[in-house]
């Protein structure tokens, strides 16, 4: 058989589909047949065809096509030939008469051609005719139309193949500019033809063939199967030509090489199986093209011939190649086509949808349509247009037409989703819509260049490809997001969002029904939803409270007609709400329910409503009226029709202040009004005054007055009238926060709402009552630049003033005490976190805290969250307070009243702008504020520039303790960064972050760049910080990625940044107006003045002060003087002749106020307005006249004139000073108390409570059980609390191992073994050095020195004071007891110390009447901790031992024991030296040894308990415990 002859399958008999229509006929004779062959082999029958053929090989290693086709000589060349190798099918018997199939029967073995044959869904997709709409190109209108067509996705994949395969060769030769198709739907053929480089001339040096024949006849070659090669074209696995040749009647390709100097010209048919001679001709031209003609099998396809629908669709794919193909001329049919560019292309589209709706609307104009274009680098070009509510896409990767799209669509839709997200949020806050919602109204066209490509399947309708392996990054540029921004889709979307709103929110529409259950704080109308609904009224009370109010009242008017619902706190601000949050609020939800609400639905009256009114029944203050406000906000803009109705709406008034005096009475319904009568009331001071701060204040008596007098506490709103909408729409849309900044900038003071009107115009309500809420609202919020404090923070500041606070305070305490006396009426937990805010002093808290944090009042790992409860924390003004606020301003403050109660004042004025050291934070209405912290010494030197006249240095924005870098980026602009640094290839530490970037939050950054799969570029680090300081050490997962780091930046990788914004410092000036500073150095200059006639009136008023005093002082000499020289009589007489007298003789009066101190050295003296009018004597003269009677003494006219000199001359030097010397003065004194706070807070993290150095080390868990029973020479468990001197180191190390070897050491003090390891924080110096905040006192003893550093530890050792000449060496101040030289342990001494002891305390001494009982040894070691001690006498120092020892013998030591007598002796006399300690007098016995632990006394003592007690080995029970 010849190689050709093998070619020639009978491939009619195989199905290209697995439909009826195609099923393969049943082999009756043969399994194969060549048409035209007559051999026996071809009759064999299929059973014998199952024995092995006659060169059997594996499916992979056989040859495709069977055989390898002749090649016909031309030009000389030989035609290399192949085996007769004849693969086929092992087809299985059929089944005889219905009988089950053998094994090889029912499996079978296809070629690869075949298999293509038989299961097309696999390469091409189905071959069956499908309906699907689709673009395609209508020749006669000449524009692409999207319908449903019918075609054959398998066909249309085979000519695809070719089409990509023309426009790859653009890729590979950048000089092909000319591609043409033509399609004959006549002869049913397709020819695709293109300019660029041909295909090789040339025979593969290792399959043996012509390598056109390789590609087009052979499968699984391609030139696409080196992965390392970056490939910018269509084809990948070496399928796509040669499934159109398989699938085709005649397939022809015509290829031209340059580099040979040959065309090539060969045809296969019937579906490749037959293999045509290759004609090889000389290239005289020197041409290069490819051109492949093929007739698709259409029986295959179940078609006659290439139908309309198909042809339209091919010729869409062809305009697809000349948009996406550049610098190519594209001819279809003959005819060039137009399309020159990717834009020109999509145009198409474009115009095509907008013809299509121009038609469907009837002929109406439609609007140009938005196309937004951008090449991005080389490879890809996106344009971006509108959608009608469906995401539409058209996209290309390598000309392959991904129909159904891909990763590269989804990088490009996912970024423009994700800004407009960002900017839809930004401009409509209340629009809650996501990425798919706007994808649906995008329309995405992208032509990509994507390295290596991969697809869903062979038919490639969808790129899989991840977005980090496209070979470029696609990152749209501002430019075009913001001309996206700007296109119609933000409205579109946002039209879209309000329809699916209120879809939703008419699912929770109410109805008229006259019962409502779920609702148990509802106390519903009887009449409600019913034929009378129209006369009920529901009644919104703000809080349960009210309620109650409301309840009470109905007693009078009963509960027919009268709901009452209560409002939990605020409403919802709906028109800046998201649509979610309107769905979920239930508040909201609930009015509409018992309203009967329904959505957009516009009314006229009230008949479909379950009541006809509304009511509000809010407290009368400013929060009161912005509930009224919310409320009429909803109604607004869900329900403006309600509006309209009259009396819909009705605002119930209750008495913000009562006055009554007798049976009179006179409420005020606002605080302004209030204030008029006081001002226009001279006897108001006569009348008794009472708040109404809420309706709870007012009694169920009160509620039923209220309701008995309806036409007076209930006013209806008048209808909405033109302008009104705006104005409500001024007080709560976010839009208008500029307009609302002028709006309060008009406020004047005492405007108040006229509530003696028939109604209350909208307009009259938010220019009057709500204008009132929104300045309170930013008197709470925005600093005063006079102090940078806000009311809350002043009232605490007056409040700790005013209780002349020394010691420390419970902060829930403190609450209770400013709300009391400050009238402060808010509630308690702003007043708790104000106070806390003022005492945290972490980084990125105050600079300066005027409180003291006594406790734990949070850290910068959550950003002061942290603290603990109120109950539990102490505070006390900071030293540093009164050096910022002086005392001696305060007379000169303006303070303000309520509650007929004198308060805080209406600013203070501190020595420098406290509003730049601590920096102030807060949002408005209408302003918001944020001021950065400043050093206060930039701040005074500013200051003193100016008093020189000099001009002020720009000051940059600081934090105290902050390590990281401040810089100047812009104006107003600051960049606040940490400190990262690289230790070393692998790892990082992250000694600060950022200002407000607290340790928790940063952590959760940390875990993010790890990953939740632990496949980030962080591997894993770790935490070294405490709550001062950060300290982060990063391992990295790699060199690479640190060095990565490194050239990003270790600051900018780790995020390390933050950005500080000057651009809004906003403030109440002096004069209460806010007003926006443009630096810090406006604020210095604004302050300077001020501060200055301050200082001037302070002057002017202490000299004031100190004439008077002079007066008096000189008035009351001469006083006495004159009774003494009995020039004046005062015995027997009437006050008033004697006041006549002082006048006659020029005697200063000075006015005293009742219940005020008289002027001399008296008591309080009250005298009754009554007497001293009935007596017609003055009190003008009681400094005179209150003096005691001893002061008619010599020595006082003497000390009289004496005071006198010195208030004079304290007088002269006060005149002598300037404001600016005074000033100058005070901020010395501020400088002085600012260094010891920052000393203070930089000791905070290295001293412990007794101001001694710490030791940092990596321990473990220490517990009572382990500071007992340690082995002798154990110095793995170092003691803390212990500190040790290094130099008598030696000398201990020296002295152990004898002490070891006799069981017994008769030295006066032993060292831990543990000390030996230990290191100090700071090093002590040689000597003794005072701890800090701790005077020394120079005759202490070391011991006495040592007493006082270790408070914490569980005993401080009374000590005793040596003779200097017996004075051993000074210990270390940080060493607990004192190091004895070595001659010490020459001396007698009974002290008998254990050598295996842990403490280098001395054991106690068995002697005299204090001997143990020997019945004590089997007390258990819990004794030692649960029972007091009997003491006789306090526990005398060590060496007291050494100077003062009896010359008998010592007695043997008996063992110690947890008891002792029960009988307490009288104790010796000793002498007090310091709070620390007791010394012994030289004649008293040393007491016994303490064995018990007692309550706490004024000394400690040591307890030793011997070996025996049975803990084993050589360890000691060595316990402290309290004498």
């Amino acid at each position: 058989m010849s190689s050709s002859e093998a070619e020639n399958f009978d491939i009619d008999n195989v199905s290209g589909s697995e439909s009826d229509d195609y099923a393969p006929v049943v082999k009756k004779k043969t399994t194969k047949a060549a048409p035209k062959s007559t051999t026996a082999k071809g009759k064999a029958p299929a059973k014998a065809k199952a024995a092995p053929v006659k060169k059997k090989k594996p499916l992979v290693d056989a040859d495709d096509n069977a055989s390898d086709s002749d090649v016909e000589e031309v030009g000389g060349q030989a035609n290399p030939t192949s085996d007769e190798d004849e693969p086929g099918p092992s087809a299985p018997k059929p089944a005889a008469n219905g009988k089950k199939k053998t094994a090889s029967e029912t499996y079978t073995k296809l070629s690869q051609l075949e298999h293509i044959l038989k299961r097309p869904d696999s390469y091409i997709g189905s071959v069956e005719t499908i309906t699907q709409p689709m673009w395609t190109y209508d020749s006669e209108t000449k524009r692409m139309v999207h319908r449903e067509i019918k075609y054959v996705p398998g066909f249309f994949k085979i000519v695809d193949e070719i089409l990509v395969n023309a426009a790859d060769n653009k890729i590979n030769d950048p000089n092909m500019d000319t591609l043409k198709v033509d399609i004959d739907t006549e002869e049913g053929a397709i020819s695709v033809y293109n300019n660029g480089r041909g295909i090789p001339v040339e025979i593969h040096s290792r399959e043996k063939i012509y390598i056109p024949e390789m590609i087009f006849g052979h499968l699984l070659s391609s030139s696409n199967y080196d992965d390392d090669e970056k490939k910018l074209t269509g084809g990948r696995n070496g399928y796509g030509a040669k499934l159109a040749n398989i699938y085709s009647l005649e397939f022809t390709v015509d290829t031209a090489d340059k580099n040979t100097g040959q065309k090539y010209k060969q045809t296969w048919t019937n579906n490749m199986s037959t293999v045509g001679k290759a004609k090889i001709t000389k290239n005289s031209r020197n041409e290069e093209y490819t051109c492949v003609k093929f007739k698709p099998d259409l029986k295959r396809f179940g078609m006659d011939a290439i139908d309309d629908d198909t042809v339209s669709l091919l010729k869409r794919r062809v305009f697809d190649i000349a948009g996406t193909v550049r610098d190519v001329k594209v001819s279809l049919n003959g005819e060039r086509l137009k399309v020159k560019n990717f834009k020109q292309y999509v145009e198409m589209y474009l115009n095509s949808a907008a013809a299509t709706a121009e038609e469907t609307s009837g002929g109406a104009a439609q609007a140009k349509p938005t196309i937004i274009y951008e090449q991005i680098g080389p490879r890809w070009e996106v344009i971006f247009s509108l959608s009608d509510g469906a995401f539409q896409q058209v996209s290309f990767a390598n000309s392959i037409a991904t129909i159904k799209g891909g990763t590269h669509v989804n990088y490009i839709a996912d970024q423009i989703a994700k800004n407009l997200i960002a900017h839809i949020t930004k401009k409509n806050k209340g629009a809650a819509v996501k990425a798919p919602q706007i994808k649906n109204h995008m329309w995405i066209f992208v032509n990509a260049l994507i390295e290596n490509p991969t697809f869903d399947s062979q038919t490639k309708e969808t790129l899989t490809l991840p977005a980090s392996k496209f070979g470029s990054k696609p990152t749209l540029s501002e430019d075009f997001l913001k001309k996206v921004q700007k296109s119609p889709i933000v409205d579109h979307v946002l039209n879209w969002a309000k329809f699916k709103a209120d879809q939703q929110i008419k699912k929770t529409d109410g109805s008229k029904r006259s019962r409502l259950t779920g609702m148990t704080k509802l106390s519903d109308a009887n009449n409600a939803g019913t034929r009378y609904a129209n006369q009920c009224t529901l009644i919104l009370t703000e809080g349960d409270s009210a309620k109650a109010l409301a309840v009470a009242g109905l007693a009078v008017v009963g509960r027919d007609n009268f709901g009452v619902f209560p409002l939990r706190g605020k409403m919802l601000n709906v028109r800046e709400a998201k649509h979610d949050q309107i769905m979920k609020n239930e508040e909201i939800q609930n009015i509409k329910k018992i309203m009967g609400l329904q959505h957009n639905k516009e009314y006229t009256n009230v008949a479909s409503l379950r009541y006809g009114r509304l009511m509000i029944m809010t407290d009368q203050d400013h929060d009161g009226s912005h509930i009224k406000g919310l409320l009429i906000n909803f109604l607004d803009h869900f329900y403006p029709s309600l509006l309209k109705i009259p009396n819909f709406l009705v605002e119930f008034v209750t008495p913000i202040v009562r006055v009554t005096k007798g049976k009179q009475k006179i409420d005020f319904f606002t605080i302004p009004e209030y204030e008029k009568w006081l001002e226009d009331t001279p006897d108001a001071h006569k009348w008794d005054s009472k708040y109404y701060k809420g309706l709870g204040t007012s009694t169920d008596a009160d509620a039923r007055s209220y309701f008995s007098n309806m036409k007076k506490h209930m006013i209806p709103f008048s209808t909405t009238r033109d302008g009104d909408r705006e104005l409500i729409e001024l007080a709560f849309s976010k839009k208008k926060a500029d307009d609302r900044k002028e709006w309060l900038r008009q406020f004047r003071p005492g405007t108040y709402l006229d509530h003696n009107m028939d109604e209350i115009p909208f307009s009259d309500f938010i220019h009057k009552e709500l204008i009132l809420f929104s300045m309170a609202d930013n008197v709470r919020s925005i600093p005063s630049v006079a102090d940078g404090l806000k009311p809350g923070q002043r009232k605490i500041i007056w409040g700790i003033f005013k209780r002349k606070l020394k010691k420390e305070i419970k902060v829930a305490q403190l609450v209770g005490y400013i709300a009391e006396h400050a009238a402060y009426h808010h509630g308690e937990q702003s007043l708790i976190m104000t106070i806390v805010n003022l005492a945290q002093d972490f980084v990125g808290a105050n600079n300066l805290n005027l409180l003291k944090p006594n406790g734990q009042f949070g850290t910068r790992a959550q950003g002061g969250k942290d603290h603990a409860a109120p109950r539990y924390i102490f505070t006390e003004p900071a030293s540093i307070t009164r050096a910022v606020f002086p005392a001696a301003d305060d007379p000169l403050l303006n303070y303000l009243k309520e509650d007929n109660d004198w308060i805080e004042p209406e600013y203070y004025v501190p020595v420098l702008p406290m509003i730049l050291i601590n920096g102030a934070e807060g949002i408005g209405t209408g302003w918001s504020t944020s001021i950065p912290s400043y050093n206060p010494i930039d701040i005074i030197q500013n200051i003193r520039r100016l008093m020189d006249g000099q001009e002020q240095e720009p000051i940059l924005p600081w934090w105290r303790g902050f390590r990281g870098t401040i810089k100047k980026v812009g104006e107003h602009k600051y960049d606040v960064m940490g400190v990262a640094k690289k230790v070393n290839d692998t790892t990082v530490e992250i000694t600060e972050l950022p200002i407000h970037k607290w340790t928790e939050q940063y952590k959760a950054e940390l875990e993010a760049m790890i990953g939740e799969k632990g496949d980030g570029v962080v591997k894993d680090y770790k935490e070294h910080h405490d709550n001062m300081n950060v300290h982060f050490v990063i391992s990295m997962r790699s060199a690479q990625d640190l060095e990565k780091a490194e050239e990003q930046g270790l600051i900018e990788f780790f995020k390390l940044t933050t950005r500080i914004n000057t651009g809004n410092m906003i403030c109440f000036d002096f004069e209460g107006k806010i007003k926006k500073y443009n630096s810090p150095e406006e604020i210095i200059e604004e302050f300077y003045p001020v501060r200055l006639t301050h200082y001037q009136k302070r002057k002017d008023y202490m000299a004031n002060e100190l004439q008077n005093q002079l007066d008096k002082l000189n008035n009351q000499a001469r006083f006495v003087q004159m009774i003494v020289d009995r020039e004046l009589s005062v015995s027997n007489r009437k006050k008033a002749d004697i006041v006549a007298d002082l006048r006659k003789k020029d005697f200063r009066p000075f006015p005293k106020v009742a219940k005020a101190k008289a002027a001399g050295e008296v008591e309080e003296v009250v005298e009754a307005e009554e007497e001293e009018a009935a007596t017609g004597a003055s009190s003008d003269y009681d400094y005179l006249l209150g003096m005691a009677i001893w002061s008619l003494t010599k020595e006082k006219i003497e000390k009289l004139r004496q005071q006198a000199a010195e208030k004079e001359q304290e007088l002269l030097a006060l005149l002598k000073l300037t404001p600016a010397q005074i000033w100058n003065t005070d901020l010395d004194k501020f400088i002085d108390e600012w260094e010891k706070s920052c000393r203070e807070w930089d000791y905070k993290s290295t001293l412990d409570a007794n101001g001694k150095p710490i030791k940092r080390k990596q321990k473990v868990l220490e517990h009572r059980k382990s500071l007992t029973g340690k082995k002798k020479g154990d110095e793995s468990d170092d003691d803390d609390y212990k500190p040790k001197k290094a130099a008598p180191k030696s000398k201990v190390a020296a002295q152990r191992p004898k002490a070891a070897a006799a069981g017994t050491s008769k030295k006066a003090s032993k060292v831990d073994d543990e000390e030996e390891d230990e290191v100090s924080f700071v090093q002590p110096p040689a000597k003794k050095a005072a701890p800090f905040n701790r005077p020394a006192t120079s005759k202490k003893t070391s011991n006495e020195d040592d007493g006082e550093d270790d408070e914490d530890d569980f005993v401080s050792p009374p000590a005793k004071k040596p003779p200097p000449s017996k004075r051993p060496a000074a210990s270390s101040a940080d060493s607990d007891f004192e190091m004895v030289e070595k001659p010490a342990p020459k001396k007698k001494a009974p002290a008998k110390v254990t050598s295996g002891s842990d403490s280098d305390v001395p054991k106690s001494v068995d002697k005299g009447k204090g001997k143990t009982k020997a019945g004590n040894e089997g007390d258990s070691e819990d004794d030692l901790y649960l029972q007091p001690v009997k003491k006789k006498k306090a526990q005398p120092a060590v060496t007291d031992f050494f100077d003062k020892v009896p010359a008998k013998k010592p007695q043997p030591r008996k063992p110690s024991s947890s008891k002792t007598a029960t009988a307490q002796a009288r104790k010796p006399s000793k002498k007090v030296v310091s709070d620390d300690e007791v010394v012994m007098s030289d004649g008293d016995a040393p007491p016994p040894p303490a064995t018990k632990r007692s309550t706490r006394g004024v000394a400690k003592t040591y307890i030793e308990v011997s070996d025996d007690d049975g803990d084993g080995g050589d360890g000691d029970l060595s316990l402290f415990q309290d004498e």
